[in-house]
């Protein structure tokens, strides 16, 4: 039994154009209950804005929110999955590049974003179902 991202990715995220100024955005994040924004377009995104951008490059810098875009925030090179791609094989990509969020693509587009919150709580519920299976496969015959 293997997950993949497209039974994992979260299809709902928080996506706004770059020339978004931050204060907006945050109030967005917050009604959302996001703690990252996606900059660009939902099907052409090109950076990501999380709560460390906002606390590293606004508040710790003292700067006007209002005064700042999501293009001034964002990190590049957003690290993407195949949505056919197993979770244990994400969940390594996320470990090894030091990401807590992913895109998952299909086709080229963006169909959802896994977190690690997401990971963590799949790979418990698939451990217990791997656990479970291993269990009936070693109980004794009736």
């Amino acid at each position: 039994m293997v997950l993949f991202a497209k039974d994992v990715a979260e299809p709902t995220f928080l996506s706004l154009p770059p020339d978004t100024n931050a204060l907006d955005a945050a109030r967005l994040m917050k009604e959302k209950r996001q703690g990252y924004v996606i900059v660009g377009s939902e099907n052409k995104p090109i950076g990501i804005v999380t709560e460390w951008d906002y606390l590293s490059k606004i508040v710790a810098e003292a700067r006007d929110p209002s005064k700042v875009t999501l293009r001034e925030l964002m990190s590049e090179g957003l690290i993407s999955v195949s949505d056919n791609d197993g979770i244990e094989s994400i969940a390594r990509i996320m470990t090894e590049r030091g990401v807590r969020r992913v895109l998952v693509l299909h086709d080229g587009n963006v169909i959802g974003v896994i977190t690690s919150r997401t990971i963590l709580a799949r790979l418990e519920e698939y451990v217990d179902q791997v656990s479970v299976t291993i269990a009936r496969l070693q109980a004794p015959p009736s």
